[in-house]
């Protein structure tokens, strides 16, 4: 696992420019993805509708764009014990950086 310095931290942007939740991660990716598993999942991916997804990088004017999706899948077979039976998955794709006149 990295080291806590290597972490960056990511705040999820509303429409309206509110800033609801933070995500950290080693890169923009990885704070998306988490993003997007707390997304409404679908009974499939087939079936899982895209999301925009604006993350701002904290201590930059940076704003990193992804379509994001989750859906239900069943737990692999060599799952822990405390896993459920159906976990949520995600998925993100780029779309951009945008850059901000003013936080």
């Amino acid at each position: 696992m990295a080291p806590d310095q290597d972490k960056r931290n990511f705040a999820l942007r509303e429409s309206d420019g509110t800033e609801s939740s933070v995500f950290s991660g080693s890169t923009p990716r990885q704070a998306a993805l988490k993003a997007a598993r707390r997304l409404d999942p679908a009974p499939s991916e087939d079936d899982a509708q895209p999301t925009e997804l604006r993350l701002r990088e904290k201590g930059t004017k940076k704003v990193h764009i992804y379509d994001g999706w989750a859906w239900r899948e069943g737990a692999p077979d060599d799952k822990p014990g405390w896993m459920p039976d159906e976990i949520t998955k995600g998925n993100v794709s780029k779309q951009g950086v945008e850059h901000l006149d003013e936080i």
